[in-house]
C-alpha cells in the first residue's frame, strides 16, 4: 500500500471518528450544557486520557514502533513475535497495577489537575467519575500496543477505525443512559462513565481478531518466570531505555495540559468546557493530517533507517511536510477568521448558550494560531523517533513547557481562558521550528527543491480563501440563526465548499498540479 493510499485510509477513518465525535459533543452540549458538572466530567475523563497519551500512545508507542519495525526488518517475523510476547506481558501486568493505583489515588489526581472544582462544587463528582473511568487507560494502552503492531505490518484500517466505537458508546450513553440515570435518581452525566468504559472494551475487542489473523496476537505470560524472561530480553530492555526520554518528552505537553486545566478550573465556571469544545474542533485537522501521517510514516521511516536508506527517509519527511503545509495552512486561517460559524452550527443548541458560543470561539482562535505547529510536530517528531533519538524531542518538549507557562503569565490575566489556548498555539509553533532545525542540522532531512514556489502558491490560495471566509463571518448573524438550524448548517456547508473550491482552484491556476504532487 502506497504512503498516499495509507495516509488517505487513516485520514478517512479518522474523519469518521471525528464526525461521530462531533455528534457526541453536540449531544453532550445540548443535553448537559455548560456547568460545574460538565467541567467535572471533562476533568475526570482527561485524567485517564492524560496517562494514555503519556504512556500508551506517547512514550510507549514512540519507543515500541521503531524498535519493532527494525526488529521485523532485521530478524523477520519470528524475532518480532518474540518481542511482541515479551512486551505484551510486561505491559499487561504494569497496566493492571496502574489501574488499581489510579482508582485509589483519584482524589489526589483531581486535586492536582483541577483544585478549583472545590469552589464550584464539582470536585466530589470528578473524583467519583475518575474512579469509574480510570481503568479506561488499561484498555486504551493495550489498544495502542495492538495498533503499533498492526501499523508495522501496514494494517491501518482497524487501529484507525476503532475510535469510532468509543464515540458510538458515548452517544448511546447520552441518548439511552442519561434518561435511565435520571429516572433512577442519579445525575444523568454519570451515564457517560459507563459509555467510556464500554467504548474502551469495544476498541480492544476489535483489535484481537485482526492480530489473530496476522498471527501476532500476544501471548501474555503468567508468573515470575515469564516476567523475568520478558524483562531480561535485550530488545525489550532497549524499548525501556528509549521510553524514559520519550516519557519525559511526551510528559511536557501533558504537564502543560494539566497546568492549563488547573488554571482554567480557577477561572469562570465553564472555562474547562469551553476549552474542551475548542480542542475538539482543533483535533479535526490535527488528527486527520498530523496523526494520520505520523502513524503511517513512523514504521516506514524506521524501516528506511534500519536499511540505511537515507535518501528515502529524507524524501518521506519532505513529502509529509509539504502535505501538511498544503492542507493545514488553510485550516489554520479558517480557525482564525471563521471560528464563530463553526462553533455556532455545531454547539449552539439546547442548553449551550450564545455566551458559550462566544467563549468557545475565542478559545478556538487561540488554537488556530499554532495549528501548523501542532500538526507538523507529529511528522517531525516521528523523524527523530525513527532514528531512536528520544532525547532531542525531550529537551525541546521541556523547553516548550517552560515557554507555555511564561506565555500564560502574560496572556491569561488579559485573555482569561483564551490565553491558555493561545499560549499552547504559540509554543507549539516554536516546538515545531526547533524540531525542524534539529533535523536539518543533523543532516537527516534535506528539503527537495521547489519549496519557495510551493509556499508562494499556498499563500496566494490561502489569502483568497480567507477573503471569502471573512465575508461569510461578517455577512451572516450566525448566533441569531439558531432557530433556523437547517439554513445555518446549509450556509456553513456552502461557505466551506466555496472556500475549498477557491483554494484548490487558485492552486491549479498558479501551477500546482495536485494529482502529480500527491503521487510524487
Amino acid at each position: 500500500m502506497s504512503l498516499l493510499k495509507s495516509a488517505s485510509t487513516v485520514s478517512l477513518l479518522t474523519l469518521a471518528s471525528r464526525i461521530t465525535g462531533l455528534v457526541r459533543d453536540v449531544l453532550m452540549s445540548s443535553v448537559f450544557g455548560v456547568s460545574a458538572l460538565t467541567d467535572a466530567y471533562y476533568v475526570a475523563f482527561r485524567i485517564p486520557n492524560l496517562f494514555r497519551r503519556v504512556l500508551g500512545e506517547g512514550a510507549f508507542s514512540q519507543a515500541f514502533v521503531p524498535v519493532l519495525s527494525a526488529c521485523k526488518t532485521q530478524e523477520g517475523d519470528e524475532g518480532a513475535r518474540r518481542l511482541i510476547d515479551h512486551v505484551g506481558t510486561l505491559l499487561t501486568w504494569t497496566l493492571l497495577l496502574l489501574c488499581v493505583a489510579g482508582v485509589i489515588a483519584a482524589p489526589l489526581m483531581v486535586w492536582a489537575m483541577a483544585s478549583g472544582l472545590q469552589q464550584s462544587g464539582g470536585f466530589d463528582a470528578a473524583v467519583v467519575m475518575t474512579r469509574w473511568m480510570f481503568p479506561y487507560i488499561g484498555f486504551m494502552s493495550l489498544v495502542a500496543f495492538a495498533g503499533g503492531i498492526l501499523n508495522t505490518w501496514r494494517k491501518f484500517v482497524v487501529p484507525a477505525a476503532s475510535p469510532v466505537l468509543l464515540n458510538v458508546a458515548l452517544i448511546l450513553s447520552i441518548v439511552a443512559g442519561a434518561p435511565l440515570f435520571r429516572r433512577w435518581g442519579f445525575e444523568p452525566i454519570y451515564a457517560q462513565c459507563i459509555g467510556v468504559m464500554l467504548g474502551g472494551a469495544l476498541q480492544l475487542g476489535l483489535q484481537i481478531p485482526a492480530l489473530r489473523r496476522l498471527g501476532m496476537l500476544p501471548r501474555i505470560g503468567v508468573g515470575l518466570a515469564a516476567l523475568r524472561a520478558a524483562w531480561t530480553d535485550p530488545t525489550t530492555r532497549k524499548i525501556m531505555r528509549l521510553m524514559l526520554p520519550a516519557l519525559i518528552g511526551v510528559s511536557g505537553a501533558q504537564i502543560s495540559l494539566l497546568i492549563n486545566t488547573q488554571i482554567a478550573s480557577h477561572l469562570a465556571e465553564g472555562s474547562v468546557t469551553w476549552i474542551t469544545n475548542a480542542d475538539r474542533l482543533m483535533e479535526f485537522p490535527s488528527a486527520m493530517l498530523g496523526v494520520a501521517l505520523g502513524v503511517v510514516l513512523m514504521p516506514q521511516l524506521a524501516a528506511a533507517r534500519a536499511a540505511k536508506d537515507d535518501a528515502r527517509y529524507s524524501a518521506m519527511l519532505d513529502w509529509g511536510l509539504r502535505l501538511i503545509v498544503l492542507l493545514t495552512v488553510p485550516c489554520a486561517v479558517a480557525l482564525l477568521v471563521f471560528p464563530q460559524p463553526l462553533v455556532a452550527v455545531l454547539f449552539h443548541n439546547g442548553a449551550f448558550s450564545a455566551l458559550d458560543v462566544q467563549r468557545t470561539t475565542v478559545a478556538l482562535m487561540g488554537y488556530g494560531t499554532g495549528l501548523l505547529g501542532i500538526v507538523s510536530i507529529k511528522v517531525l517528531a516521528a523523524g527523530y523517533y525513527a532514528r531512536h533519538d528520544m532525547r532531542t524531542p525531550m529537551r525541546i518538549s521541556l523547553a516548550t513547557l517552560a515557554l507555555t507557562q511564561v506565555l500564560n503569565i502574560f496572556l491569561v490575566p488579559h485573555l482569561q481562558h483564551a490565553g491558555l489556548t493561545l499560549s499552547i498555539g504559540l509554543a507549539q509553533l516554536v516546538n515545531a521550528l526547533a524540531l525542524l532545525i534539529g533535523l536539518r542540522r543533523a543532516g537527516s532531512f534535506k528539503p527537495a527543491p521547489g519549496w519557495g514556489r510551493f509556499i508562494a502558491q499556498v499563500l496566494i490560495a490561502t489569502v483568497l480563501l480567507g477573503a471569502l471566509l471573512v465575508w461569510g463571518n461578517q455577512h451572516f448573524d450566525w448566533i441569531a440563526l439558531r432557530e433556523q438550524r437547517l439554513l445555518r448548517a446549509g450556509l456553513l456547508a456552502l461557505m466551506i465548499a466555496g472556500a475549498a473550491a477557491i483554494y484548490f482552484g487558485a492552486l491549479r491556476i498558479t501551477g500546482l498540479r495536485l494529482r502529480s504532487f500527491l503521487r510524487h
